[in-house]
């Protein structure tokens, strides 16, 4: 199972970056990072199957593919905020990974807002 690996590639990264921490605080953290987009390589195959597998559903059931590709995206920056700001925890620097979170929330709804009006306008014209 993949899950072993990832938690062994992990925790092999964690060990040698509290053991860099100590003497090359700057190698611990481009440890930490290296891991990061390793293990974000290793699940890449599995998220694009997961988004295949929704557009061919969102094909057979006629929703609109902007909807789709807008909620992906979504995820998307969910995902890369969140990775993003733990990186800065990691670095130390908890008030910068605050504001990343909070840019990632602010894009996050600015990219919603054509659903919000889509669903506000479909509420709308079945109200009497």
């Amino acid at each position: 199972m993949e899950i072993f690996q990832i938690i062994g590639l992990a925790l092999v990264a964690t060990v040698i970056a509290l053991l860099l921490k100590a003497h090359r605080p700057e190698m611990a953290l481009q440890v930490s990072l290296v891991t990061g987009i390793i293990i974000f390589l290793v699940i890449l195959g599995k998220i694009t199957a997961v988004v295949d597998l929704l557009n061919s559903y969102a094909e057979k059931v006629n929703i609109d593919m902007v909807y789709i590709n807008t909620l992906l995206k979504i995820v998307g920056i969910a995902y890369i905020a969140e990775f993003g700001a733990e990186v800065c925890r990691d670095a130390g620097e908890g008030a910068i990974a605050s504001k990343v979170e909070l840019a990632g929330k602010v894009i996050i709804v600015v990219m919603a807002v054509p659903i919000i009006t889509s669903l506000l306008d479909l509420i709308i014209s079945v109200m009497p």
